[in-house]
């Protein structure tokens, strides 16, 4: 009855998030990508494309708690972590029982978006 368009409520629902549990997960290394510049044109103005790198644009985490199964996956494998983003298997780094996922693509963040709308009706009264 919770699913999109059936049952009583006939709700719309933008999705379903499955949890995992954390005492059964697996302990396997995660890299977080993000943007390699500060700015969208780190060549441009002032400052050298070198002092526009993002310090902050991999976080590697050593024992993130996976879904059970995921040790067994290959490289070229991918996924679609909930709420991080969509990760592949790494081709350098992993090894058999031990992948390691790279994360490709972050996802919207709809709750910022929301925020920063929030934030620009209060700075326009």
């Amino acid at each position: 009855d919770t699913r999109s368009g059936d049952g009583i409520n006939q709700r719309k629902v933008k999705g379903t998030i499955h949890w995992g549990s954390a005492r059964h997960a697996e302990r396997l290394e995660v890299r977080l990508y993000d943007r390699l510049f500060l700015s969208p044109n780190p060549d441009q103005g002032d400052v050298s494309f070198v002092d526009s790198l993002n310090s902050r644009s991999v976080e590697v985490v050593k024992e993130a708690a996976l879904e059970q199964g995921l040790s067994e996956a290959n490289i070229g494998d991918t996924f679609q972590f909930e709420r991080l983003g969509y990760f592949c298997v790494d081709t350098v780094y992993s090894e058999p029982g031990q992948p390691v996922f790279n994360r490709t693509v972050t996802l919207r963040d709809s709750w910022a978006k929301i925020e920063k709308q929030a934030f620009a009706s209060v700075s326009n009264r």
